[in-house]
């Protein structure tokens, strides 16, 4: 993390709280707080979500996103939705995969016309045969 965003609020709150770094290569983080997680990875996260002591969180990482949805290991997905349309980037969502039904919790929009939406996965959706009108 640079200096700047080490100064920055969000920064100071992270250098703060007890942080999980989900890796086969990494050897030793860096950051304060940090723990590795490796070898069974998915264990070592259930573990976790076994144990009392606030929430689990994924930032800025959809490789791990994605794995963790494929793995059921997510119990709620908060989506943002800024109202810009890019023409670049990577998707959060594979072009392929598994399907996976969502429930909407929560949903709200904030003063710049971000949408923030909360779901829970609830397994994988059960589809209907489409009835010739």
């Amino acid at each position: 993390m640079n200096e700047q965003m080490r100064a920055h609020p969000i920064g100071v709150a992270l250098n703060e709280v007890q942080k999980y770094v989900a890796s086969n290569t990494m050897l030793d983080p860096t950051w304060p707080e940090t723990t590795l997680l490796s070898g069974d990875i998915a264990a070592a996260i259930r573990k976790l979500k076994s144990t009392p002591g606030g929430e689990l969180q994924v930032h800025e990482s959809g490789a791990l996103i994605r794995w963790l949805l494929a793995n059921d290991l997510i119990d709620e997905l908060t989506l943002l939705t800024v109202p810009v349309v890019l023409g670049q980037g990577t998707r959060l969502f594979p072009e392929s995969g598994i399907d996976i039904a969502l429930d909407l919790v929560d949903s709200r929009i904030d003063t710049k016309g971000v949408i923030v939406q909360v779901y829970r996965p609830t397994g994988r959706p059960q589809y209907h045969p489409v009835r010739p009108a």
